[in-house]
């Protein structure tokens, strides 16, 4: 103990602020992704073909956009929710909604996802994407 002052009675209490700490950035870093990922959930027809529209409209200055990276992701999540859900059904031994391929199998380009979503009329595209997606995966892939 130099200078009449040591840390070693101190350190548990640092070590426990310090964990702490890392805790709460942690839950705060967690709490400002939230409202991102229910965003993402709640985007409507009419949200995504507008954003859709404009990128058409940028031609080849679209790649560079935040928004093409947004409506990718956004239709990943819409897309891989999907799969858990029929996946659940599956498990819980309740009827899937839709039968679709195995992942991979079947392909659904962006050109079909957008006339898709342009063939629903203007007065219901208020509709969520993941519902509107969840009924053209029921109208494809039917159970047998």
């Amino acid at each position: 103990m130099r200078g009449g002052f040591s840390l070693g009675l101190l350190a548990p209490h640092f070590a426990a602020s310090i964990a702490t700490m890392k805790s709460l950035l942690l839950g705060a870093a967690l709490m400002a992704l939230l409202p991102a990922a229910a965003s993402a959930q709640s985007m409507t027809v009419d949200q995504f073909l507008t954003k859709a529209n404009a990128l058409k409209a940028k031609g080849v200055m679209a790649l560079g956009s935040s928004d093409l990276k947004l409506l990718r992701n956004h239709m990943m999540t819409v897309a891989a929710d999907y799969r858990r859900d029929i996946e659940g059904a599956r498990i819980a031994g309740k009827a899937p909604h839709s039968c679709p391929p195995p992942k991979g199998k079947g392909k659904l380009g962006s050109k079909e996802l957008l006339a898709e979503f342009e063939g629903i009329p203007p007065a219901r595209r208020s509709v969520s994407t993941k519902a509107a997606f969840y009924e053209m995966m029921r109208r494809r892939y039917p159970c047998k």
